[in-house]
């Protein structure tokens, strides 16, 4: 990118600064020049199938943990956090990725659902809603349920289980022909999340998210094309996962919500490029297909929303490619994680993609809430963009992840139409990915006191540096 290529929103101070960038860009996302406090964010929500009205359009979105106990329970961090998300003011939490089973785990100190943690994941759901301040009705709360699949890590080093051999991707985590999961142990999971839905019921929650994005196991199976067996193959193979599922949680706990939060497309794997920009694997075929909606490819995934709505899921979260091998298109950011790759493109340009994708499929299904994401990238102009996505009805709600951290009562100041707290808004700087992926625990240190005060911020700040001094030399 050249110079003048490097606009960041940040410094969009004002609305015409960034209608003009999104012209010259080209881009087809509608942002409000001014919020209401009583407009479409404040309106209630209603969910049927979730059987709950949200009292807003907030939702704040689920994330991956980094900080729980090494037995799968919530530390003290985790109810600081959850805490926090309670207070929000957001209408819907949609709590963070929890494993149905311990060696699904996405790193040694993800949350783990299951009969030896349910108590104390009743009481964090209590402390969340316990937080909850104002008038109106506490957040619909969720549980997001994974199972990490490929990006497994439960001890710390790759732990692989795939739905199929991938030759892109197989490398990067050291797969081997014995770690692809038969029918039967499809099966058997399946059985563990029934179970781990039931259990969530029984902890309180209002819905449970059969987790279909990222990369991660579930999601994977929607492209497995060219899988034998239950699992892969035709539309119906690769969706009888989600399917049974879904199914066993209507007879396990009648009363209780699902949602399912989706990549709605994928895209070739990306590597970093000689000039450090992200780049399609110059290994793949041009006609790849190991992907779900590649390349925002719709016809499927219209295909799937259908089966989601005939099959009672009610609520569904659009995203988008994976953090693992495609972040700039999952979560649009300017600064990578330091072991990532700089954005092929200016990170509106995913923004606006996502946001199209989302009101595309909240046109053609609107009995079904959708909810936006990717949209932290927006920073100060976030609830302004969706706003205009709300009201013009391409979304339901409107959900936040990274901002949370940072910002968790953005939503809050909104509605009651105070000013944005410019010192909290997240900037995207992806610390709160690059921390973790060096062993340390998930938070805001640039913009949370707490943790800029905590001595992992130290650990942190020589982790980039010596990523630094790597790339220099």
């Amino acid at each position: 990118m050249g110079r003048g290529d490097r606009v960041q929103v940040r410094t969009l101070r004002r609305w015409d600064e960034l209608a003009a960038r999104l012209d010259e860009l080209g881009l087809d996302l509608a942002v409000d020049p001014q919020l209401e406090p009583d407009g479409p964010l404040a309106q209630p929500l209603e969910l049927p199938g979730i059987g709950r009205t949200a009292a807003n359009r907030f939702c704040i979105l689920p994330m991956e943990g980094w900080d729980g106990e090494p037995d799968g329970r919530p530390s003290p961090l985790v109810h600081r956090r959850w805490r926090r998300f309670g207070a929000s003011g957001a209408g819907i939490v949609w709590a963070e990725a929890t494993a149905v089973r311990p060696d699904g785990r996405a790193n040694p100190r993800q949350l783990v659902i299951a009969e030896e943690t349910i108590d104390d994941l009743a009481a964090l759901r209590a402390d969340l809603v316990a937080a909850h301040e104002g008038d109106g009705a506490a957040p619909v709360v969720g549980l997001q349920l994974t199972h990490s699949g490929r990006w497994s890590r439960p001890e710390g080093a790759p732990r692989p289980r795939v739905a199929y051999r991938h030759p892109l991707l197989d490398g990067r985590v050291g797969v081997s022909e014995t770690d692809v999961l038969s029918d039967d142990e499809l099966d058997s999971l399946v059985a563990d999340y029934v179970h781990a839905a039931a259990l969530a019921a029984q902890a309180g929650f209002d819905f449970v998210d059969v987790k279909h994005c990222h990369g991660y196991l579930a999601h994977e199976l929607l492209s497995a094309v060219d899988r034998p067996g239950r699992y892969g193959g035709d539309l119906d193979g690769r969706t009888r996962f989600m399917r049974t599922v879904v199914e066993g949680v209507r007879t396990a706990a009648p009363d209780l919500g699902i949602a399912v939060r989706l990549s709605a497309f994928d895209v070739v794997p990306h590597v970093a490029g000689p000039d450090g920009r992200g780049v399609p694997d110059p290994a793949a075929p041009e006609d790849y297909r190991l992907a779900f909606g590649v390349d925002a490819d719709l016809r499927e995934t219209h295909e799937l929303v259908d089966r989601c709505i005939d099959w009672g899921v009610g609520l569904l979260s659009v995203t988008a490619g994976s953090p693992y091998y495609s972040p700039h298109v999952q979560r649009p950011a300017w600064f990578p994680p330091s072991d990532g790759y700089q954005p092929p493109r200016d990170p509106l340009v995913e923004v606006a993609r996502l946001a199209g994708v989302t009101a595309e499929l909240a046109a053609a299904h609107p009995q079904l809430p959708i909810v936006a994401s990717g949209l932290s990238y927006l920073q100060q102009w976030l609830p302004h963009a969706g706003q205009a996505l709300v009201r013009s009805g391409g979304a339901a709600a409107i959900g936040y992840g990274r901002m949370a951290l940072s910002y968790p009562d953005l939503a809050a100041d909104v509605l009651a139409g105070r000013p944005l707290d410019v010192r909290r808004i997240c900037r995207t700087l992806s610390d709160c990915t690059t921390a973790p992926r060096n062993g340390l625990v998930s938070g805001c240190y640039p913009y949370d006191s707490f943790y800029k005060a905590l001595p992992e911020r130290r650990q942190l700040v020589a982790a980039k540096q010596a990523v630094k001094v790597q790339v220099r030399t």
